[in-house]
């Protein structure tokens, strides 16, 4: 087996045994977290060691990007699932919809707009997540959390779309079990059951406020460089 195959495979293994200890911790079975492998910025050669580990899930940040390597890489392996965790720009709504299977980020108008429209065009429905903002950072996306349950009834009422559950990315100096809690309280309020929340240094406390999507990268791939592949 390849050094590469080796490595990923052991790190995998290590994040399955915190995602395992931090469910019987919390009181969870395991079966109700997801793990979302991030894969952005990683090449399909980076990426086939992982899929031959076991790990069938995996999340990127950029249309474009899961477009150029994607497609094969899922032809191989029968059973993968794509996850869209990074921004989608309103005029790529037709290529996520075809290429994902569940979009993290959905944070505007326009962008219910867009997917509703090609909702009435195409039988795919990937499963839709709310981003907040839960810092309310003017630097990133979100819906702010005072704004959040007038956004979540629009999305149904106004634009018929059918959300599955929240996403939130803590501010990096924040400590994150605050904004955990926050958007498990919001998704409970709304009726919404999948709460996307946790990275590599702090899924377990996410697991522990209610995460059934744990975004996971650098952990189980390495550290990124700024032209990782």
């Amino acid at each position: 087996m390849p050094s590469d195959t080796i490595s990923v495979a052991a790190n995998l293994a290590i994040v399955e045994d915190e995602i395992a200890r931090a469910c019987r911790d919390a009181g969870r079975d395991r079966a109700g977290v997801t793990l979302i492998a991030v894969s952005k910025t990683f090449d399909a050669a980076a990426i086939r060691p992982v899929i031959a580990a076991g790990q069938r899930v995996f999340g990127e940040n950029r249309v474009q990007e899961a477009k150029a390597k994607w497609p094969e890489l899922k032809e191989a392996a029968p059973g993968i699932e794509l996850h869209l965790i990074g921004p989608l720009q309103s005029n790529k709504t037709k290529e996520a919809v075809a290429l994902f299977d569940a979009i993290h980020s959905v944070d505007r108008p326009s962008l219910c707009e867009a997917l509703a429209r090609e909702f009435s065009r195409t039988a795919r429905r990937p499963r839709l997540f709310v981003q907040l903002n839960t810092g309310e950072e003017p630097q990133k996306a979100g819906v702010i959390p005072g704004e959040a349950d007038a956004f979540l009834a629009a999305c149904r009422e106004t634009y018929g779309l059918e959300i599955s559950g929240l996403m939130c990315i803590p501010p990096v100096e924040d400590a994150p079990a605050p904004h955990f809690a926050l958007t498990a309280k919001i998704a409970a309020r709304n009726g919404l059951s999948e709460l996307s929340m946790g990275m590599s240094a702090d899924f377990a406390e996410a697991i522990a406020f209610g995460a059934t999507h744990v975004r996971v990268g650098s952990a189980i791939f390495g550290h990124r460089g700024p032209l990782a592949r």
